[in-house]
């Protein structure tokens, strides 16, 4: 008789799928299972990490209270139930059209490890990907007054809005305020992994970068500083800044 216990359960993927039942995709997952994601906005220098079972649940509840078709399209698991692949194609009311797929390392039939490779229409005002992207074909407003989030950390925040297809950050760094001891922990790299473009409207930051490149950004001034980085509030003015690139992930806890 073969141990049924230790295969992969492509029914209930497909209905977890299919029925946007969050309950049945969150026992799919081994307890220290990791998600990674890439698409348009988390690159494969810079993907989204979603680790446990607690967070990636949290983030399939999110997924499975959207309004939108789910069909799960191929599946394959390896002869040796270690490894599986799947084809998801999702459609929001407004036809915008997703597609995404996985590759899962599989242990006791459960998902140890998911890397999702996802696309999606970038025409479309509604909004789209499983990460949650907006298309930009529509004109809107933001106010930082009223943000989406508030991300606090030792030395500052963080608010982020929903505008023109992606999440814009505004940063209040105080002084005092480093990444290294206020914003590594919640990140647990060795340095800033999050890409930056932002317009600066005060105060100082002093950037470090892996190769050893330094220099100051100040208040009026545009950066883009790439991956593999330290930085450092300069002086006793407070560094303000709003960001386009790098603020969706900054200052979550990994």
């Amino acid at each position: 008789m073969s141990d049924t216990s230790s295969m992969f359960d492509i029914e209930t993927l497909r209905r977890g799928i299919e029925m946007r039942d969050a309950t049945a995709m969150r026992g799919l997952y081994a307890e220290n299972a990791l998600m990674t994601l890439v698409d348009q906005r988390d690159q494969p220098s810079h993907p989204h990490e979603i680790s446990g079972a607690a967070a990636i649940g949290a983030f399939l509840d999110e997924i499975c209270s959207r309004d939108m078709e789910h069909h799960l399209d191929q599946v394959v698991v390896s002869a040796d139930g270690t490894h599986a692949a799947y084809l998801e194609q999702c459609r929001y009311p407004d036809g915008t059209k997703v597609m995404s797929t996985s590759m899962l390392d599989l242990r006791d039939g459960r998902i140890a490890a998911q890397t999702l490779v996802q696309a999606w229409d970038e025409a479309s005002a509604g909004e789209t990907g499983m990460t949650g992207a907006t298309g930009a074909t529509k004109a809107e407003h933001r106010a930082f007054a009223s943000p989406d989030e508030v991300r606090p950390f030792e030395h500052g925040r963080l608010e982020l809005v929903s505008a023109g297809g992606g999440m814009v950050g505004r940063a209040t760094f105080e002084p005092g305020w480093r990444w290294s001891n206020d914003v590594k922990p919640l990140a647990g790299t060795e340095m800033c992994e999050a890409p930056h473009f932002h317009y600066q409207t005060s105060g100082t930051l002093h950037i470090k970068m892996r190769d050893g490149t330094e220099f100051d950004v100040r208040a009026g001034e545009v950066a883009v500083i790439p991956p593999g980085h330290d930085a450092w509030v300069v002086g006793d003015e407070p560094v303000e800044m709003v960001d386009w690139q790098g603020a969706m992930h900054y200052a979550e806890k990994s």
